[in-house]
Formats: structure tokens, C-alpha cells, sequence
């Protein structure tokens, strides 16, 4: 059985780490408002260019000339998966199941006989696949030094995916990101970025918003598609990585949170204990005196 001093000195220590856990779970809250507020902002935008784009690459993507970021290289052999991760821990599972559903859907490529190519956004998530996919792994991307994420953060590393996809060093871009829904739930989501996926209208009020209208591009689809098409990797790795920030601080405010509790539940088991062992020293105590007394 520990000692009254060993007692004292791990109910002194977990109530220091229950501090610690208390302050960090307050700056996650308020780191969270923002995070979510800057997410929630870039959702419109993100999601009005792919109803655009959709609009415009029906028309063309068939055609000859077609821009390769909308057609596609024409085969599926080489796959870079790009996995966006967090810098930093004490986030519960939030980096491990991302990093999770990026090796079920790297396994299936391998197992189907494709090479893998992996960019790894953050810290973490490298620490993670180096295990298993270091040799796979071409490059890592610290964005420790970033506080407030801009697009201009997020240029650079869309401009290098585009730069592989020219060099034909991949055909497949796929991203690997948490969405925000609340503090408490974030869905690992999988999104292709090259090729543009083209899809149909996603629901009814899309289809009621398109019916009947007749849209006259100028300049032409192929003119502003050639633009639109880099900016949409971007803008699309952009509301990606501030999904993440949001995600990443509900999920840190969660676990703090659960953490603190659970370090008062250890106080208050370790208090109980003390209490329990320093009642039955005196006791021992008073017995021996009490035996000595009668001894005389």
C-alpha cells in the first residue's frame, strides 16, 4: 500500500495536470468560434465553384483538347493521396482516424495494384504513416508556423500538386480531411481534387435553380474553365485544411474536457484512499498505545 506522502504528492500531481487540462480545454473553446466561423464561411464559396464548374465541364469534358485537370490523364496507375492532419496533439482520435481512412483506401489502391504517392499536411499525420508507408511518403508540409490560415497559406501546396500533375507524376489526386459538424463529431471525409469530379446536381433546389436556364459564357468554357480549374484544387485543399482547424479544436476541447473530469474522479478516488490510510495509522497508532498502556 502506498505511503500517506506517496498519496499526497500523486493527488498534488494530478491536480496540476487537471489544471493544465482545464486551461487548454478553455483556449480550445476559444480558439473553436473562430475555426468554425472561418469553415462555415469558405463552405459557400468552395461548394458554389463545383456547382460551376459542373455546369461548365458537362459541356466540354469530352471534347477534344479538353484540360487534363477536368479529363484526367486517361488512366488510373499512379494515386497521390494528400492525408491533413494537426501539428500538435491531445486531440483524442481526431488525427488517428484520419490517418485510419487514408491507409484502408491506400491498402485498396496497393492491393489493386497502383502506385501511392503521399503528401502528408501536418506533423501528425506523418508520424503516423511513416510506420507503415515512409518509403511512400514524398513529402511532409509544417504548418506549425501558421496561426490564422489564409489562402495564401494554402497557394504554395496547390501549386506543387499542379506542378506534379503537369510532370505527369500522378493521375489520381485524393484528399483526406475531418469535416465540421460539431465540437463533438467530425466525419473523415475523402475528396478528389484531380481530376475535378464533375457532379450532377446534388439535390432538388439545385435542380429547380438550373431548370430551364440557358447560360452564355464569355469568354469561352474552355477560357475560363483554364483558369478556374488550378483555382479550384486551391480553393477546394483551402475549405479542406479549415475543416481541419475546426475540427481539430472541437475534437481538443472534447478530450480536454474529459480529461479534467477524469482527473477529478482520480482526485477524489485518490482523496478517499488517503483519508482511508491516514484513519487507519492513527488507529494502529492509538492501539499500540493503548496495548503499551496496559502492558505497564
Amino acid at each position: 500500500m502506498p505511503s500517506l506522502k506517496d498519496l499526497k504528492v500523486r493527488i498534488s500531481s494530478v491536480k496540476s495536470t487537471q489544471k493544465i487540462t482545464k486551461a487548454m480545454k478553455m483556449v480550445a473553446a476559444s480558439k473553436l468560434r473562430r475555426a468554425q466561423e472561418a469553415a462555415e464561411s469558405a463552405r459557400p464559396y468552395a461548394e458554389r465553384m463545383e456547382k460551376v464548374l459542373a455546369g461548365l465541364g458537362a459541356a466540354v469534358k469530352d471534347q477534344p483538347g479538353a484540360s487534363p485537370l477536368l479529363a484526367g490523364s486517361g488512366q488510373h496507375e499512379v494515386e497521390l493521396v494528400v492525408v491533413a492532419t494537426s501539428e500538435r496533439g491531445l486531440c483524442g482520435g481526431f488525427n488517428t482516424n484520419i490517418v485510419k481512412a487514408a491507409k484502408a483506401h491506400i491498402r485498396e489502391l496497393i492491393d489493386a495494384g497502383k502506385t501511392v504517392k503521399i503528401l502528408c499536411i501536418g506533423k501528425k499525420g506523418f508520424a503516423q504513416l511513416r510506420q507503415e508507408y515512409k518509403h511512400l511518403i514524398i513529402d511532409t508540409k509544417d504548418m506549425s508556423g501558421v496561426k490564422n490560415l489564409a489562402f495564401a497559406d494554402v497557394q504554395p501546396i496547390a501549386t506543387e500538386v499542379l506542378t506534379m500533375f503537369e510532370r505527369a507524376e500522378f493521375d489520381v489526386a485524393t484528399l483526406f480531411y475531418a469535416k465540421f459538424q460539431s465540437a463533438l463529431v467530425q466525419v473523415n471525409t475523402k475528396q478528389q481534387l484531380i481530376p475535378v469530379p464533375l457532379r450532377e446536381a446534388a439535390n432538388d433546389d439545385d435542380a429547380d435553380e438550373l431548370a430551364g436556364a440557358i447560360y452564355e459564357y464569355e469568354p469561352s468554357e474552355e477560357a475560363i474553365l483554364e483558369d478556374l480549374l488550378p483555382r479550384n484544387v486551391a480553393v477546394q485543399l483551402y475549405r479542406g485544411l479549415l475543416e481541419n482547424a475546426a475540427s481539430e479544436q472541437g475534437a481538443r476541447m472534447t478530450a480536454m474536457d474529459s480529461a479534467t473530469r477524469n482527473a477529478g474522479d482520480m482526485i477524489d478516488s485518490l482523496s478517499i484512499t488517503y483519508n482511508r490510510t491516514r484513519q487507519a495509522n492513527i488507529t494502529k497508532e492509538l492501539i499500540e498505545i493503548i496495548s503499551g498502556a496496559e502492558a505497564l
